[in-house]
C-alpha cells in the first residue's frame, strides 16, 4: 500500500501535468483542486523540487511547474522518492535489501517466490507508467 504522502505527491504532479508545460500553479490552487492539506502539500512540493521534478517561481506569475515533461515522469520513481523501496518483503528490495529474520533459505522460500512475482509485476507497471499515461487512463474503466 502506498502512503497518503505518495498519493498526494502523485496527485499534485498530475495537476501540474494537466496545467501544461511551462504553466505554473499556486500551492493553494493545487491544494483546493486535489483536496490536499496546504501545509502538507508545501512539504511534498519541496521534496519534489529537491528531486528535480518541479520548480518554483516567485512573483505575479509564480507558483510551481513541472521541470520534466509528463511523459518523462514515471510513477515508480515518484513512489521510491516518497515511500522508499517498492517491495512487500525486505529480501525483495533492490535498494534496501535485508534478509528476513525468520527465513532459512531465500532460494527455497515459498512466500518469497510468490511475492517476487507480485513485486516484479508491480514494478513493471509503475516503472512503465508515466504521468502522461495516467491522464489518458483516467477515463478508462478499471
Amino acid at each position: 500500500m502506498i502512503s497518503q504522502k505518495a498519493k498526494y505527491a502523485l496527485r499534485a504532479l498530475v495537476s501540474l501535468a494537466r496545467a501544461g508545460r511551462g504553466e505554473t500553479m499556486m500551492i493553494g490552487e493545487i491544494s483546493k483542486q486535489q483536496a490536499i492539506p496546504k501545509k502538507f502539500l508545501e512539504q511534498i512540493l519541496l521534496e519534489l523540487k529537491r528531486a528535480g521534478f518541479v520548480a518554483s517561481r516567485r512573483g505575479r506569475s509564480g507558483g510551481y511547474e513541472l521541470l520534466k515533461a509528463p511523459e518523462e515522469i514515471m510513477f515508480g520513481e515518484v513512489l521510491r522518492l516518497i515511500d522508499g523501496p517498492i517491495a512487500p518483503l525486505p529480501c525483495l528490495s533492490k535498494i534496501a535489501y535485508r534478509k528476513c529474520e525468520d527465513c532459512r533459505d531465500e532460494a527455497s522460500c515459498e512466500i518469497r517466490h510468490v511475492f517476487e512475482r507480485v513485486t516484479l509485476a508491480t514494478r513493471a507497471v509503475l516503472d512503465d507508467t508515466t504521468l502522461a499515461d495516467s491522464l489518458r487512463l483516467e477515463d478508462l474503466p478499471v
